[in-house]
């Protein structure tokens, strides 16, 4: 918090007025309690606390709301959540040949189709890649299409993209000639970011096509149901 402490005791007043509400910590009560209220220290520790309230602590735990929505009758919704440090109780992976994944942060990808978690079985961390820091290079370019139901080829499904930065929005053409757009959306402070669009029961997708900010596509994808 800012404390504030003056020469005078005029311009101690105007200061007191100026910060009126705030707690003062033992420090500033220190400064401004007996004969050396006004003494040359106290500015010191105004200047030391008024500098650490202007650098707040950074969170450990970032969630972004990518998507969400209702289809089918059913609430639906997609967000990134970026761990700073690894969670206790997460351990990273090993690798076929014994060796560990890299990795000094951790990035979900919570998704949830009428209450229910997407992968829940899987527990906790289910969906959950390990990344170093907040501009980790792996968390990009993936693409997939997700459900409660046969491995997310039936049912409402929900089609979920981690594109390169050029990449603002996607759109995904379905069976009946009907197009989902979703827009890409970021985890503050970070560069990790995803789009997500909905897909109805019944309906098979034709082609997943992505577009820069200026409409120009960048990709082109037939391969999916």
């Amino acid at each position: 918090m800012a404390l504030s402490s003056a020469r005078k005791a005029a311009i101690a007043a105007v200061a007191v007025a100026a910060f009126g509400g705030i707690s003062f910590g033992a420090s500033a009560i220190a400064a401004t309690s007996g004969p050396t209220a006004h003494s040359a220290s106290a500015p010191v520790s105004v200047v030391a606390k008024r500098s650490a309230s202007a650098h707040p602590q950074v969170p450990q735990v970032v969630t972004q709301v990518i998507g969400k929505g209702r289809m089918d009758g059913h609430r639906w919704s997609v967000v990134l959540e970026f761990h700073r440090t690894l969670p206790k109780g997460y351990t990273l992976p090993t690798f076929p040949n014994g060796t560990t994944a890299p990795g000094t942060s951790l990035l979900c990808q919570r998704m949830f189709i009428g209450g229910v978690r997407i992968d829940h079985q899987g527990g906790p961390w289910a969906d959950c890649q390990p990344v170093t820091g907040t501009r980790d290079p792996r968390a990009s370019a993936g693409m997939g299409l997700w459900g409660l139901h046969d491995k997310g080829l039936s049912g409402t499904r929900l089609m979920v993209s981690n594109p390169e930065a050029n990449v603002a929005y996607g759109v995904v053409s379905l069976s009946d000639g009907t197009p989902v757009k979703a827009t890409t959306v970021t985890v503050p402070g970070t560069t990790y970011r995803a789009w997500a669009a909905p897909i109805p029961n019944g309906r098979t997708i034709t082609t997943v096509d992505q577009y820069d900010a200026h409409h120009h596509r960048l990709s082109h994808d037939t391969n999916w149901r």
